[in-house]
């Protein structure tokens, strides 16, 4: 443990100093960071919000973002965040911002959203604005607007079609308890294995798949040992776009209404074109003979089986109004 704050505090020292002698000459410059390059739905998210700040300040703003996880990984980008320091703006998965508000899981939780339509609806509103008042107070951390739109869907080594093939899948699934809970529910056999494993344990029979979007999909070439996915779309990524209020309050106020607005847009540019992106790439393995599409028969049997973990885990959050409110949408 003390090693890893050692290595924290070196790799902090380290960053700051890189970023500082490699400023450009400006009045001001905005710091950003992304783990992957220029060609990802995240870091042209974060390259459209650094032009559109441009448009609409009237100053001279200079933007550095560092791609290719060159700053660490998110978790990384929050301690930056918190601090102030290193890093001013990035794209956070809620999962890694739960610390500050236990609440923001709610944003991935499977089967939330009921289609594309509403999860934009909900993200173009301000039914979200009691998660970001309380990352703003706990952590010092602001919400400037929303990306996302990853679709995830089953991914398996068998058809599954129904819920009577769905019934025992032994499937992997991320460590949060609220992802177990819903699948049982739904009637799978979920287990939390750690990412890297996956591929090893479809094809020794740990599990017989997972449940991710296109992007992971074709990236970690998972379709070479489960060629099945089944359109369960239980999940719509949302990714909010985070900037560090230590740094947004040493800034004139014009480029705060410039940020601000910059933020929501650059969230709506982000949620098309992941969307877009990730029904393409879907096309691109379907076409390829990678994978073998199915719809799922009994998707809003689904929706009612999950129903009663949804409200047994907003209430232990204490979030009973927000989920009402995401419903309501």
């Amino acid at each position: 443990m003390f090693q890893r704050l050692r290595n924290i505090a070196g790799t902090t020292a380290l960053v700051v100093a890189a970023l500082a002698g490699n400023a450009q000459a400006a009045d001001v410059t905005l710091r950003g960071a992304s783990l992957f390059d220029n060609d990802h739905a995240y870091s042209k998210t974060l390259i459209k919000f650094s032009e559109l700040v441009n448009e609409y300040y009237d100053g001279d703003v200079a933007f550095d973002l560092r791609g290719n996880s060159e700053l660490g990984i998110e978790p990384d980008y929050v301690n930056f965040l918190t601090q102030g320091v290193a890093i001013d703006y990035a794209i956070i998965a809620p999962s890694n911002l739960a610390r500050f508000a236990p609440s923001v899981p709610l944003m991935d939780m499977p089967f939330v959203f009921r289609d594309l339509d509403h999860w934009n609806a909900v993200l173009s509103s301000d039914v979200l604005s009691p998660l970001e008042t309380v990352l703003l107070d706990k952590a010092d951390l602001r919400i400037i607007g929303y990306a996302g739109g990853g679709t995830r869907n089953l991914i398996s080594n068998k058809v599954i079609s129904n819920l009577a093939e769905l019934e025992g899948h032994k499937m992997r699934v991320m460590g949060a308890p609220i992802q177990a809970r819903v699948f049982e529910a739904a009637t799978a056999a979920p287990a939390a294995i750690a990412y890297s494993e996956v591929y090893n344990a479809i094809q020794t029979g740990v599990v017989d798949g997972l449940e991710n979007e296109a992007a992971s999909l074709l990236q970690y070439k998972f379709f070479e040992v489960a060629p099945n996915i089944t359109l369960t779309q239980h999940s719509i990524t949302v990714r909010p776009i985070i900037f560090s209020n230590k740094s947004f309050v040493k800034l004139p106020e014009a480029l705060q209404a410039a940020i601000m607005k910059a933020g929501k847009e650059a969230g709506d540019y982000g949620r098309e074109i992941e969307s877009r992106e990730d029904g393409e790439k879907l096309q691109q393995m379907s076409d390829a003979g990678q994978i073998k599409v199915q719809e799922f028969a009994d998707r809003e049997k689904l929706l009612e089986l999950v129903i009663p973990v949804h409200d047994a885990y907003a209430a232990e959050l204490g979030a009973e109004d927000l989920l009402k409110a995401i419903r309501s949408k």
